[in-house]
């Protein structure tokens, strides 16, 4: 009798640091724990190490008993590092203490890396982020590009997917980020179902310059939210900017500034984004040849779709379908 081989699963690995939010350090569990392949099984292993085992001081009343020490790190598909209120030099100086730096070492070339807000600074004081484009809390923004002038920092963005480094802006966005790799790892149905069990949604328009404060806006002016499900109801069709204004009764200026300052894009980038997100569903879930899911996405064309797609994911959509069709049927 033959026996099917449980595939491995990927590792992540948390690194609780003095300092922690609770919430932020809930998310890769929250998330990659509900990840489960057709068959019901988990696809992620999450640990949680500190410095040293024991208890680690949070920002709240409590503290958090961990386990595992730093050797941990060296066992990771993928290291999460969230944000502290207690970083000391990397926060105030770009420089990694001694503990944390003998921490980061046990790292092994290749190991994935993501940040969860200010977490991005212990990356970045490792060196993980020269010459590379990251971001964190919008709040935190400028201090960050001052104390890492060799990093790009972009703050209007939720998170930042650089391959094998990946920043997200603040809290949250942690989740959107980690909902990300999911889906870059087994597909949208997986990510969706995750997001549905976690109750949020699997993927937020806009990025972080919609949370950035500004005066408030006067009571009676309007909101785009209309023309958004206007369009979303046709995205197989051609749209123009002029067709989304009517939906609201606005000049197409007007319209313009109020979508940008809700949504934190264009509209023309808001509305590619939920087209490649479209393309994606129906490239994992339907047989639709590559020239049917262009119509039914809205770009037309297969070419102008390949476009798009390679723009977005950094893949061709046969190359993308053949990836995630495969997870699908295989587990994981």
């Amino acid at each position: 009798m033959t026996m099917t081989r449980e595939p491995t699963r990927h590792r992540v690995v948390v690194l609780a640091l003095t300092g922690l939010l609770p919430f932020e350090l809930g998310i890769p569990h929250r998330i990659f724990g509900r990840a489960k392949d057709a068959e019901g099984r988990h696809l992620y292993e999450i640990v949680t190490c500190a410095l040293a085992p024991g208890p680690v001081r949070t920002d709240a009343d409590f503290a958090v008993d961990v386990e595992h020490g730093p050797e941990a790190l060296a066992t990771a598909d993928t290291v999460v590092v969230p944000a502290s209120y207690e970083l000391g030099p990397v926060y105030e100086e770009g420089r990694l203490t001694e503990d944390l730096a003998a921490a980061l070492a046990h790292i092994r070339p290749g190991t994935r890396m993501v940040s969860i807000c200010t977490g991005g600074y212990v990356l970045a004081a490792a060196g993980y982020l020269d010459g590379r484009t990251a971001t964190t809390h919008w709040s935190s923004a400028e201090h960050f590009q001052r104390l890492f002038p060799s990093v790009r920092v972009d703050a209007d963005v939720l998170f930042i997917d650089d391959g094998d480094v990946l920043t997200s802006a603040g809290v949250a966005a942690g989740i959107d980020l980690c909902l990300h790799i999911v889906r870059r790892d087994h597909g949208t149905a997986v990510a969706n179902e995750v997001a549905r069990r976690t109750v949020v949604p699997p993927h937020r328009d806009g990025g972080q310059a919609q949370y950035i404060h500004r005066p408030i806006p006067e009571p009676q002016l309007a909101t785009t939210t209309s023309a958004r499900a206007w369009a979303l109801g046709r995205l197989h069709e051609p749209i123009q900017l002029r067709d989304m204004a009517e939906q609201e009764s606005m000049s197409v200026r007007t319209f313009t500034r109020r979508f940008r300052e809700e949504v934190g894009v264009s509209p023309g980038q808001w509305l590619t984004q939920q087209r490649v997100e479209r393309a994606r569903h129906l490239l994992e879930s339907t047989e639709l040849t590559v020239d049917q899911v262009a119509k039914d996405a809205g770009f037309g064309t297969a070419q102008s779709m390949r476009q798009h797609l390679q723009s977005a994911l950094g893949v061709p959509p046969t190359v993308y379908r053949r990836t995630f069709r495969a997870r699908t049927g295989d587990g994981g």
